[in-house]
């Protein structure tokens, strides 16, 4: 395989929709320095109200990404193109520079390959970019069992990764993004608790003008943030209780993550063991 080739990796889940590739490979071929392209994924047409949660979730993402100018988090298994010297680069830096085992593209022990690829080429310093127009629809999880799973491997393998490479130049931003996660777990529960707190000891619940007010600006500004996902997402960001749930879920997933790293429990891709636990 050549330096100029190209190589596409994809989940079996995913399908590239309008002109995907034509798109990724016009952007390495006009950028010379751009090591591969990522695409943004949206939700598949899933019924239900969990499916429209990710689908807003999702949304999000999307638009985070085009406000970044397309300014990867993670090149996407979903759907990323690479230059293939770039893949060449990360396989032979493996057990030196890189986590994993000199030759392999991939770090087979990672439970999140694609944030663990993205991480190994950001410190090579390669040129990474996900385009608003390469866009992919993937499947979304059909019951709360599924996505707790999913997101379960996500979190920890995000973890465990950000863990095996230390806080570089690469991966400070996504130590960043786990404080934050971490902070809002602290914030969004001792509000919880206080509020409950405050019934319990007065009975009533006072509504302070100030706070409803910033909590009226958040629901305007989500519920702008999914407006093109039609009346259903809108009608799920309006009232925020709903999606405050499905937060607090989410945040629930990354304190078990946290757990699951610091007692040693063995660790599985969905319903699949993999071998080595992590001490």
């Amino acid at each position: 395989m050549g330096p100029l080739d190209l190589v596409l990796v994809m989940d079996a889940d995913t399908i590239m929709v309008d002109d995907f590739l034509e798109r990724a490979i016009s952007e390495l071929d006009d950028t010379p320095d751009l090591d591969a392209v990522g695409g943004v994924f949206f939700g598949d047409s899933t019924p239900g109200t969990l499916a429209q949660l990710q689908r807003n979730e999702y949304m999000r993402y999307g638009r985070d990404i085009s406000r970044r100018q397309g300014r990867v988090f993670v090149l996407t298994g979903t759907a990323s193109v690479f230059h293939a010297d770039a893949l060449t680069a990360v396989a032979e830096s493996r057990g030196s520079i890189l986590p994993g085992e000199l030759g392999h593209v991939y770090d087979t022990y990672s439970l999140t390959e694609d944030n663990e690829l993205t991480l190994a080429l950001e410190t090579l310093g390669a040129r990474l970019l996900s385009p608003r127009g390469c866009r992919v629809r993937t499947e979304l999880m059909p019951t709360w069992r599924d996505l707790w799973h999913q997101r379960q491997r996500w979190q920890r393998g995000a973890l465990e990764n950000i863990g095996m490479y230390g806080i570089t130049s690469a991966t400070a931003r996504y130590w960043m993004q786990q404080f934050g996660l971490g902070y809002g777990v602290l914030a969004l529960f001792s509000y919880l608790a206080l509020t409950f707190l405050a019934y319990v000891a007065l009975g009533v619940t006072t509504v302070v003008l100030f706070w409803a007010l910033v909590g009226a600006l958040f629901a305007v500004e989500r519920t702008a943030a999914v407006w093109k996902g039609g009346w259903r997402a809108r009608l799920l960001a309006v009232p925020l209780v709903i999606e405050l749930g499905y937060a607090a879920f989410l945040q629930v997933v990354y304190v078990k993550s946290l757990i699951d790293i610091a007692t040693g429990r063995s660790k599985s891709w969905n319903a699949a063991k993999v071998t080595r636990t992590v001490a």
